[in-house]
């Protein structure tokens, strides 16, 4: 049993054995018929308990379709329709339930201190479907999609984020530690990543570079990463930060600066910060980006269950 948190707490080893598997997987399966199941069924009588908190799309659906692939079944729950907490029921006696209940606990909060204390408790494994400080089944997926898309290892590219500092750049960061690439950042003064996690970069030996000029980010770069400016989890004054961020919009005349075959990427929903034209553009890959994560989803959940080659 394997729990999914953090790209930080799972050896590059292994995200690099699940990246692989994610491949194998991909390759296997020839066509993308949804509800297909996988020959061997390799998770046959397990159940996957989702819970959702925020809202969520893609994560829901590729947690949906990935289970029942594999042979597998799963149900999803609303946090307001349990017991927990506000309805009289400590966390820590829900998790028990769910431990006894089903074989795996995907969650997505709004709360890093929720998904550690399940984990105290869990005796089956949690995955972070995202939380405040990261999204790593996203960017391990992402991850996956540029290695397809180039045809190469990500060691050997050049990673480009413009965007905000918030949960889907944290594990792209950590990504780059676990990985060994170079990440340029691009983003406003007031909007760099904070210290701590930058004192991890530097501690593990990452290369990252900040700047406060999109263009200068986006210099020589292989593939560019954005997001919304206006994120799941921002409480803030939503009209200043989209002016503080609107010389990082990702136009023409930014990926003009990166390769001529630069890959654009993008973790959707889309907002302000990328024009039509460069989301619609020859360049970018969002939608093949936004199905691998089934292929990615499915890796992960034999890494969690123990079924991993």
């Amino acid at each position: 049993m394997n729990h999914f948190i953090t790209l930080k707490d799972i050896s590059a080893a292994d995200l690099r054995k699940i990246v692989n598997e994610a491949k194998k997987i991909k390759y296997k399966r020839k066509k993308f018929n949804t509800l297909d199941v996988d020959k061997d069924t390799p998770l046959k009588g397990k159940l996957l308990v989702q819970m959702y908190e925020k809202s969520s799309l893609r994560t829901r659906l590729s947690f949906y379709l990935a289970i029942k692939q594999l042979g597998g079944e799963t149900i999803t729950l609303r946090a307001n329709e349990l017991h927990l907490e506000k309805g009289g029921e400590s966390l820590a006696d829900t998790a028990r339930i769910l431990s006894t209940y089903c074989d795996g606990f995907m969650l997505r909060t709004d709360s890093d201190k929720k998904i550690e204390e399940f984990s105290k408790y869990l005796t089956i494994p949690i995955i972070n479907g995202l939380s405040p400080s990261s999204h790593p089944t996203q960017v391990l997926s992402d991850i996956f999609t540029v290695e397809e898309i180039k045809k190469k290892p990500v060691s050997k590219l050049n990673i480009c984020w413009i965007g905000d500092s918030n949960n889907v750049l944290n594990s792209l960061i950590a990504a780059s530690v676990k990985f060994s690439f170079k990440l340029s950042i691009g983003c406003p003064k007031n909007y760099e990543p904070k210290k701590f996690i930058l004192d991890w970069v530097k501690k593990n030996k990452g290369k990252i570079l900040i700047y406060n000029d999109a263009q200068k980010a986006a210099k020589d770069a292989d593939v560019i990463f954005s997001d919304k400016v206006i994120s799941l989890n921002d409480r803030v004054n939503k009209s200043k930060k989209i002016k503080d961020f609107k010389n990082f919009k990702i136009n023409s005349e930014i990926m003009s600066f990166a390769k001529d075959d630069v890959t654009f990427l993008h973790c959707l929903p889309r907002g302000t910060e990328v024009s039509s034209e460069v989301f619609l553009g020859k360049n970018s890959k969002v939608w093949l980006q936004a199905l691998n994560r089934v292929h990615v989803q499915k890796s992960i959940l034999l890494y969690c269950f123990g079924k991993l080659g």
